[in-house]
């Protein structure tokens, strides 16, 4: 009951603000947070601004703070940083005269949280290692890392400040007093040419390391919040990845904006990552005042934070979206990333699927004969191995881990680490809930699930071949049932078992899963699962990169279009770029062309409101594809014309083949998202014509209904 409140807290603060913003009841006297929601204020301080005439006071819990706002260049607003405030609600009164208006704002603590939930522990602290000396004691009960004076349970630091400049080697290195021999110097986006020195902060917000850089002297007044991917399972600080100190951004003057709680090798829960965004945002806009506009850019789990936080949050993190080998969101990736290793097992052990090539029939992802395979060391491999193999062990064993820092043996009690239960699901207890067994609530299943039924309907493989797979698949075992991986993810002997076989149920007919309903219910409503109800600037760009087996899956740009036309017809504010890519050169980089694009969209979106995003459109904001030298192949609007609808080819669709995903192959759509699918009888499955021109015999019938008792999928 707990959690469920948890998570109808949640989706409370994902839909819209409680309290108001913006208060006003006559005249011209209003006040206005502008760095953040008037209820989600964090770190004792916001950026206020009051609409005001000629004789202003401001008080703050009855306390004057007048001192602390200065009137706005257009003469008719002032704006302040109103500091001291308590956790909890506070009162902002500003006066003019006879009108008086009041603004209450709900202060949080700087280590959160403010809607996420109670906070995961036992949490690795690694301030020390990123540069911000040991962790703060924040208690003398034996919780957390050791440090003088006590424990650290959450993992705070003091704020520094540095200055870096651009080396002619191509890093970033102390500045020193005198200017260093090895400086170089950048043009920024107004054509003036100064020394690449960069002003740094960082500190510790919501737990996670933080850091702002700019060029000094050279700020252009826009932002650009670098999302980082991978995947993590939590219960760690994480560090401040490279592109915190992106050069490309910097040398132009960006500011830029980063968060190790907004990269996804530290963590998955992205309801923490969101709130962790909006605390960073806060705090850079209390300190330099609202930018321009704040660009998101980031690949793989990094484009999955700029599609949920633009639905979940509109403009509040980011004005506009550069989502790099996207994908609509990660939750729903485990619903078909689940299938891989059930799949591989049972290929890898019949002779009938010993040419790659053949695989993709019932993966749906590629499949290449002639790409290396690491473990096998031969010729030969798939997505599912090449792309995702080890992501099983990690999202789904509660008793593995790949986290190995040595930070852990400075951690108190003894042996807390291993008290975690090293899931996904469990990264995410807080949202997908904990069943009586005491382990997270999973969503994964596979019930009526019929793998291959396309390659079967179009003749790729035979019924006798449909029926076995089928039969033989199996499931995963629920998480108190597992037991320790084997070779390659602990230390190999001669039980090597890449497939995580020892975790699944076998037999035939093998038993499938049911998710958990409590965990799929709590998951689609959170916030967490990409619905397409965004509207900022999109461009989805990525590489193409099919035939190198890659995880980022090329379709996925067009899963999330599909979402969005179902949200509610219309992806207008959406471009899809891909950019060929040779597996034996350099890549073409797209990302400053969709920078100077993006700046131009939303130019024109501030100077014609009106128009909307669609609206206002750049000629150069359009569907394209390019060459791997950059050059462009085909642009507008009919050039992936093929993926989502039955017209023929368009130039780009026709250049960029795409593969699915193995539920695509069962039946389920392309874009992707049903956790469990609605069952219908085998006999009607059978009258409806479902398996093309093949008609069961008895026996084959038989055999079907023994190996889906409960029916199969109705997609």
């Amino acid at each position: 009951m707990k959690v469920l409140t948890v998570v109808a807290a949640i989706s409370a603060f994902v839909a819209g603000p409680s309290v108001p913003a913006l208060a006003a009841t006559g005249g011209n006297l209003a006040l206005e947070v502008l760095s953040s929601r008037a209820d989600q204020v964090s770190g004792g301080d916001a950026l206020v601004r009051v609409r005001t005439g000629h004789r202003l006071t401001v008080t703050r819990n009855g306390e004057d703070v007048t001192a602390a706002f200065k009137p706005d260049p257009e003469g008719h607003t002032a704006t302040g940083l109103v500091t001291g405030l308590s956790d909890g609600v506070n009162t902002i009164t500003a006066s003019d005269g006879p009108r008086r208006e009041t603004l209450k704002v709900r202060n949080h603590p700087v280590s959160g949280p403010i809607f996420s939930g109670p906070h995961q522990y036992p949490f690795l602290c690694k301030t020390e290692r990123s540069g911000l000396g040991p962790p703060a004691a924040d208690n003398q009960d034996g919780q957390g890392m050791r440090v003088a004076g006590g424990w650290s349970r959450d993992c705070f630091a003091p704020t520094v400040t540095d200055r870096l400049y651009r080396a002619t080697d191509g890093t970033f290195k102390a500045m020193p007093s005198q200017r260093p021999a090895d400086m170089t110097t950048t043009t920024l986006l107004d054509g003036r040419t100064v020394d690449f020195v960069v002003r740094r902060e960082r500190g510790v917000i919501n737990r996670f390391l933080y850091s702002i850089a700019m060029i000094e002297n050279g700020w252009n007044g826009r932002a650009m919040y670098r999302f980082d991917g991978g995947v993590g399972i939590g219960h760690d600080q994480g560090t401040l990845g490279g592109s915190a100190l992106d050069p490309y951004g910097l040398g132009k003057g960006y500011a830029i904006l980063y968060s190790s709680g907004t990269r996804t090798s530290t963590h998955y829960n992205l309801i923490v990552g969101g709130e962790t965004a909006l605390m960073v945002k806060e705090h850079f806009v209390e300190q330099y005042g609202v930018p321009l506009y704040t660009v998101g850019v980031g690949g793989s789990g990094g484009a999955i934070q700029q599609y949920l936080y633009g639905q979940n949050y509109g403009n509040r993190v980011i004005d506009a979206a550069i989502a790099q080998y996207s994908f609509p969101d990660m939750v729903t990736q485990t619903i078909h990333v689940g299938d891989c290793e059930l799949l591989e097992n049972y290929m890898d052990h019949n002779p009938r699927w010993a040419r790659w090539d053949d695989r993709s029939a019932l993966i749906g992802m590629n499949a290449s004969d002639t790409v290396p395979n690491a473990y096998t060391g031969k010729p030969g491999s798939d997505e599912c191995v090449k792309g995702w193999r080890g992501l099983t062990p990690l999202t789904m064993n509660p008793l593995w881990t790949s986290n190995a820092d040595p930070e852990w043996k400075q951690m108190d009690p003894p042996g807390v680490k291993n008290t975690v239960q090293w899931t996904h699901w469990d990264d995410l207890r807080n949202v997908y809930g904990v069943a009586p067994d005491g382990y997270a609530r999973s969503t994964w299943d596979n019930v009526g699930v019929q793998y291959g039924l396309r390659a079967l309907v179009d003749g790729v493989i035979t019924p006798a071949e449909f029926l076995d797979v089928n039969a033989r698949v199996g499931s995963w075992k629920e998480a108190a049932d597992m037991v320790q991986e084997g070779c390659p993810f602990t230390e190999c002997a001669t039980d090597f078992d890449p497939w995580s076989a020892r975790n699944a149920r076998s037999g035939d007919p093998a038993p499938r899963r049911a998710g958990d309903p409590v965990a799929i219910r709590n998951v689609t409503r959170s916030g967490l699962v990409f619905r397409g109800a965004i509207d900022i600037p999109v461009i989805d760009w990525r590489h193409y990169l099919e035939d190198q087996l890659d995880m980022h899956d090329a379709h996925q740009s067009f899963a999330s279009r599909q979402r969005m036309l179902d949200f509610d017809g219309d992806a207008g504010n959406q471009v899809i770029w891909f950019t060929d890519a040779r597996p034996d050169g350099p890549r073409f980089d797209q990302t400053p062309e969709a920078l100077q694009v993006m700046d131009e969209w939303l130019a024109n979106m501030r100077a014609n409101p009106s128009h909307g995003v669609t609206g206002n459109r750049p000629a150069t904001a359009v569907d394209r594809c390019f060459a791997s030298d950059g050059a462009q192949l085909a642009a507008g609007p009919h050039v992936w014309d093929g993926v989502l609808d039955g017209r023929p080819a368009g130039a780009c669709t026709a250049k960029f083949p795409l593969y699915s995903t193995s539920r695509v192959v069962a039946g389920g759509p392309l874009k992707g998202g049903v956790y469990a699918c609605r069952l219908q009888p085998v006999a009607r499955a059978i009258e409806r014509g479902l398996y093309g021109t093949w008609r069961p015999s008895p026996a084959e019938r038989e055999r079907l209904e023994a190996i889906f008792p409960t029916g199969v999928c109705d997609y």
